[in-house]
């Protein structure tokens, strides 16, 4: 990607050095819990079993974009500006107000990716959406405004900057190599193991090369394969297993710190390409970008990743 990063362990001797986690504020009436589904728009998508749901999704109350709106650019001298047409939605991830996703049985977490790939592809229908970021924030560092457990998918009328440098370098590497560059990182990892922190016969995870925050985590499927929209059903178990170990890992080592989840795939209705290849992000909240990050675009990690990912390793969780 041609990033620089900063690793400085001696910054996580700082008292400040990491974030600790904050109690959850937990009170009121919670809109995603069953016998309140009026106090969300209609749903889009369910999942029931004997007759109650167990999984939802619903258009965002409080939308960043909306489908609604007539498509239009405009220039403003130098300046261009574009009407809010996308579309904003929520997962809300089981029915279950207490249960986290680290908690959830594997069957459950394969249902939320399922979903996430279900609104994809009909989402994809609507031409004026050129790309769709599926992402989970959980706890309140890291911007959850609700407790029960949900994830959001926003499409949006263009390309965003941090997928299409990632598009860039992969098409790079490609033009140079004729490899992938994410199948070179699977191959070079799973020799060295140095910062694996688990693998099976379709998934891998590991804390990347450079990685840009402490205990920054990827999953990638081993098979190449550039869009979520076409993985299978065995390739989706695989990364479900990883993600539920991953969480179970990081509640156990850092006592359950807040984290972002998101999926970096595709745009939409692209054809296949043998230059990107999905995966998911995994970023515990434990530290902030302060002016350093802010006016340089570089990031300072205290915990290099290969001490990340031999700390997860040896983290025992229950099955």
């Amino acid at each position: 990607m041609g990033r620089w990063v900063v690793i400085a362990p001696e910054r996580a001797d700082r008292p400040s050095a990491f974030l600790r986690p904050v109690p959850e504020q937990d009170g009121g009436v919670c809109p995603f819990c069953p016998g309140n589904e009026s106090m969300t728009p209609p749903e889009l998508l369910a999942r029931r079993e004997n007759g109650a749901w167990s999984l939802r999704v619903v258009p965002n109350r409080y939308p960043a974009l909306r489908t609604e709106i007539q498509m239009s650019r405009n220039g403003l001298g130098m300046f261009d500006s574009m009407a809010g047409v996308g579309a904003h939605e929520v997962v809300i991830e089981t029915a279950d107000h207490r249960t986290t996703l680290a908690e959830m049985p594997l069957p459950q977490i394969e249902a939320v990716l399922r979903a996430w790939q279900d609104r994809m592809l009909d989402l994809s229908r609507d031409m004026r959406l050129k790309s769709l970021i599926a992402f989970k924030n959980h706890g309140v560092p890291a911007g959850a405004t609700l407790f029960h457990a949900h994830s959001q998918l926003i499409a949006l009328p263009f390309v965003p900057d941090a997928l299409e440098a990632e598009l860039s370098a992969g098409r790079r590497h490609f033009a140079g190599k004729e490899r992938c560059v994410w199948c070179d990182i699977v191959a070079q990892e799973t020799r060295e193991k140095e910062r694996v922190v688990l693998e099976s016969e379709r998934a891998i995870a590991i804390s990347p090369w450079a990685a840009r925050s402490p205990f920054e985590l990827w999953i990638l499927p081993r098979e190449h394969r550039s869009s979520f929209e076409t993985a299978s059903a065995d390739e989706l178990r695989a990364v479900a297993e990883a993600l539920r170990t991953l969480l179970r890992k990081i509640d156990v080592a850092l006592e359950k710190p807040a984290f972002h989840l998101f999926l970096h795939t595709m745009p939409l209705r692209e054809p296949l390409s043998d230059s990107y290849h999905w995966h998911l992000e995994l970023k515990p909240v434990l530290t902030q970008q302060a002016g350093f990050e802010w006016a340089s675009g570089c990031y300072i990690n205290p915990t290099p990743p290969e001490e990340a990912a031999s700390f997860l390793r040896q983290t025992e969780v229950f099955p």
